[in-house]
């Protein structure tokens, strides 16, 4: 371990958990350092299993564990905002996975949380960190596609599992939840500014009230004059792409996010606009979306925010409260406008 390297600990000891310690284990900037279950028996396996130095049978033990910087959260959706709340105000820098929250008041009051105690909260989204999305947002800071005029961004996959967590609406469930914010982020990241007004319908897996978006498809408004278009579904073929067009060109994406495994990425470029448009592919290289995510964390803390390459805090209140917009109009089958200030 390098001696700048930031100590993480994990709350949590689910599936994601795993690849996220088994994805950093390479780094020298960053060491899991502990991980905490509910349940002792579970976290001392956990950490057997994957050589991690101390493990603790409550959260609370972990973040009084003074041997830690950071803490990544990998919890519930329902439950971000309050164990990073309370992590922040342990002294602890928090790295916390997407969504950040179930709204936009959740979102604001965690980096106020961040800003009264002096330490770091981000929200995480490894696709962010993978070169592929850093090569997207090279072309889009030069304009190399002009004027950003439509962006349509689409993820899914079939969820077969009626007991996942992603089913039960208590625990911040749903398509849009867990897969759209994907897409929400990457609309974000284009359009550098929260829409003014979204539409959105859904499928429901029960009652709207009462179940999760199993299905989901809304456009969104920008004031600059960008429409975007998200669908989002737990009952579809995989797939995950996006398409950016410009008055000048446009860029295909996967916007992969690979973490466990490090495959390489590419994006699929048109310049022009008539029939002498020039097509090309542009490949980028492989890397591990966590590694590459944690290490861009540890960098933001020990040596600036401009070592950040993830969403800014005013991106993920952006992201949060289009979430919650899209919700509403989906449950109420009507548009929503979202305030701009």
């Amino acid at each position: 371990m390098a001696a700048q390297a930031l100590r993480i600990g994990v709350l949590g000891s689910a599936r994601i958990a795993r690849s996220f310690v088994e994805a950093v284990r390479p780094s020298t900037r960053v060491t899991v350092s502990a991980i905490a279950s509910r349940d002792l028996r579970k976290a001392q396996a956990f950490a057997a299993q994957l050589n991690v130095p101390r493990s603790f049978g409550s959260y609370e033990e972990l973040l009084a564990d003074e041997g830690l910087d950071a803490v990544y959260i990998p919890l519930p959706n329902s439950l971000h905002a309050t164990w990073s709340i309370r992590a922040l105000r342990a002294g602890k820098h928090v790295l916390c996975e997407k969504p950040l929250s179930v709204g936009g008041a959740e979102a604001r009051a965690m980096f106020d949380a961040a800003r009264a105690a002096g330490v770091h909260l981000v929200e995480g989204y490894p696709y962010r960190a993978q070169p592929q999305t850093l090569k997207l947002r090279e072309l889009l800071t030069a304009g190399t596609i002009g004027k950003v005029r439509l962006v349509q961004a689409s993820f899914g996959f079939t969820l077969a599992n009626p007991a996942d967590i992603r089913f039960h609406p208590a625990l911040g469930g749903g398509a849009l939840m867990d897969l759209g914010t994907y897409c929400v982020s990457l609309i974000r990241l284009v359009a550098q500014e929260r829409p003014r007004r979204v539409n959105a319908t859904a499928h429901w897996s029960a009652g709207a009230q009462g179940g999760v978006d199993r299905t989901l498809a809304a456009t969104l408004e920008f004031g600059g004059g960008l429409l975007a278009q998200v669908t989002c579904s737990l009952d579809a073929c995989p797939h995950r792409q996006a398409l950016i067009v410009g008055s000048g060109g446009m860029i295909q994406t996967t916007f992969l996010n690979h973490t466990s495994t490090s495959a390489p990425g590419s994006l699929k470029l048109r310049l022009g606009c008539d029939a002498n448009a020039v097509d090309s592919v542009v490949d980028t290289a492989a890397a591990n979306g966590f590694l590459a995510e944690t290490e861009s964390f540890a960098a933001l803390i020990l040596e600036g925010p401009e070592h950040w390459n993830g969403a800014t805090p005013e991106e993920s209140i952006d992201i949060a409260l289009t979430l919650e917009a899209l919700l509403q109009s989906a449950r109420e089958r009507r548009a929503v406008d979202l305030a701009v200030t």
